[in-house]
């Protein structure tokens, strides 16, 4: 496991360390939806539109972020993100309901693009080879953070207010935006390729030579919609059959402490697998979940669900990360992360509504729905991981920078 973890860099173990620092400290949205229901005094509604609106910043943030990276740097859109983000958590306690509409779709939009640098900064940082220990490394970085992160927050208010809460979230981004500055170097690995040869292809064109990697990111927007009922339907539907909150908490509990067991020493030990097979494997642990609670939903059947359910996420999120990033060209390092950071929160924004859709309409239909689309993702990357001989897609690319004359990376 060590000898593993020496390929990663230290720039990201550094980049790591701040992330566990920033996830420690961002809780504000966690409990925004809250805030504004209870220290704002405003309906339910539009409490929810406000929550949808800043939802949609952040999936826009993570699907633009890598865009303005390949042109500005990465190191750059990180700090100028985290900079806005924090001023705007900062401003929460202060605005008028007016701007509520404004102000944190801004500061999640710019959170969303610093999320995108931050995996296209490790993308580039890290050597082909070492990405899925690289990816594994911050993911724990930020599980690990954000174990903490709720709790505190929850003291902050039962303490002080939710004003102190704001205050220290955005500060802590700001001294996060400080560090980050501080530790990663201004010029070398962490800058853009210029924008490649002036005829060196597209994001688009690069995806077309690059089937599996379209494969990838509609399996994962359809898993990402499926995974994220457990943040939303879930609850409802345990409540439903008599199980409280509290119960609930306990199911979140299990899933982050089994994560931060087991996520790091699986990808490390798997790292030498086909990575379309792996994550295929994850997807289908995500559906098998889902289906168990389809037989009936208690205690038991809720947690086999929630057991299956982090065996897939352990499977499936780092080495997908990792495989768009050892894809992607160099000049269109940062676009192919956008990419994928997009689609792998399109949950946040699409999960509620659609689930809590066919919940209202037909209850009984939600899990076995959810199982058949995770379980159709995952066989589609099965299918395309034994079509992907290894070396195909680097000789398409080498084929294609014969026919052009241009180096992609």
């Amino acid at each position: 496991m060590l000898r593993g973890l020496r390929d990663v860099p230290r720039t990201v173990w550094l980049l790591a360390a701040g992330q566990f620092f920033n996830m420690v400290v961002a809780f504000a949205f966690v409990y925004f939806f809250v805030y504004l229901t209870h220290e704002r005094g405003l309906s339910v509604a539009q409490a929810g539109l406000i929550s949808g609106i800043g939802g949609a910043g952040q999936v826009a943030g993570n699907f633009t972020g890598g865009w303005f990276g390949d042109r500005h740097g990465h190191r750059r859109v990180l700090l100028v993100g985290s900079l806005v983000s924090g001023v705007g958590v900062l401003s929460l306690p202060v605005l008028p309901v007016a701007l509520l509409y404004v102000v944190p779709v801004l500061s999640q939009y710019a959170g969303g693009c610093a999320r995108a640098a931050n995996g296209a900064l490790v993308a580039v940082t890290v050597p082909e080879g070492a990405r899925r220990q690289g990816f594994a490394v911050m993911r724990f970085a930020g599980n690990a953070g954000f174990t903490v992160g709720p709790p505190l927050g929850a003291l902050l208010i039962a303490q002080f207010s939710y004003g102190v809460l704001f205050v220290v979230d955005g500060v802590g981004t700001l001294v996060f935006a400080a560090y980050a500055a501080r530790v990663l170097p201004s010029r070398g690995v962490v800058h853009p390729v210029a924008g490649g040869a002036p005829d060196a292809p597209g994001v688009f064109a690069a995806l077309r030579v690059r089937p599996t990697v379209v494969v990838l990111l509609c399996a994962i927007l359809v898993t990402d919609l499926v995974y994220r009922q457990q943040y939303s339907t879930l609850p409802t539907d345990l409540a439903r059959h008599g199980l409280d909150t509290g119960f609930y908490g306990w199911l979140l509990a299990i899933n982050g402490g089994l994560i931060l067991l087991l996520e790091l020493p699986v990808t490390l030990a798997l790292r030498g697998r086909r990575p379309l097979l792996i994550i295929g494997g994850g997807v289908l642990l995500v559906g098998a979940g889902y289906g168990v609670l389809a037989f009936g939903v208690g205690a038991g059947s809720a947690l086999a669900m929630m057991g299956l359910l982090t065996a897939g996420e352990i499977l499936y999120k780092t080495p997908a990360t990792a495989y768009v990033a050892d894809s992607a060209p160099a000049h269109v390092q940062g676009r192919f992360q956008s990419l994928y950071s997009g689609v792998s929160v399109s949950g946040v924004v699409l999960s509620a509504p659609l689930g809590g859709a066919l919940y209202t309409a037909a209850p009984g239909a939600l899990w076995p729905v959810c199982a058949v689309l995770a379980g159709g993702a995952g066989v589609l990357l099965l299918v395309a991981g034994q079509a992907a001989r290894p070396g195909v897609s680097r000789t398409k690319e080498v084929r294609s920078v014969r026919e052009t004359g241009t180096r992609t990376g």
